[in-house]
């Protein structure tokens, strides 16, 4: 069992920067591939950006390429969500997402190739 949760979500006016945490449970974090998604009210939840097991590789969604960063820290269990240039088509519950399976790729952007998942935190971005 990972547990997975998130932090640093707010109010945020547009233009602005918010740097989202999520800090996972277990041993292991550096053999899982990270994600974050998002959902909007009304929206289906939607790929944000991952990261693979060593940090080296990422995917972003085109929405946000460019002005969000995805990192991690595996000595700390973390994995963060830099957004710059917030918009308010940004404003969502954000989620993080952990894959314990082998694999990495395009399927990452897939929210059924992931085992465990936050509570989520709420980012609003006023205009």
């Amino acid at each position: 069992q990972v547990q997975l949760v998130e932090s640093g979500g707010g109010l945020v006016q547009a233009g602005g920067s918010l740097r989202l945490s999520c800090a996972a449970s277990g041993r292991t974090f550096s053999t899982y591939v990270m994600g974050w998604f998002r959902q909007a009210p009304g929206k289906e939840r939607e790929f944000v950006a991952a990261i693979s097991r060593s940090g080296e590789s990422t995917y972003y969604a085109d929405s946000v390429k460019g002005r969000f960063t995805i990192s991690r820290d595996n000595a700390k269990n973390t994995v963060y969500l830099q957004m710059n240039s917030l918009k308010p088509e940004d404003t969502a519950v954000y989620y993080c997402a952990a894959r314990l399976r082998a694999g990495w790729g395009s399927l990452m952007v897939r929210a059924n190739q992931y085992d465990y998942w936050g509570q989520g935190t709420q980012v609003t971005v006023s205009s």
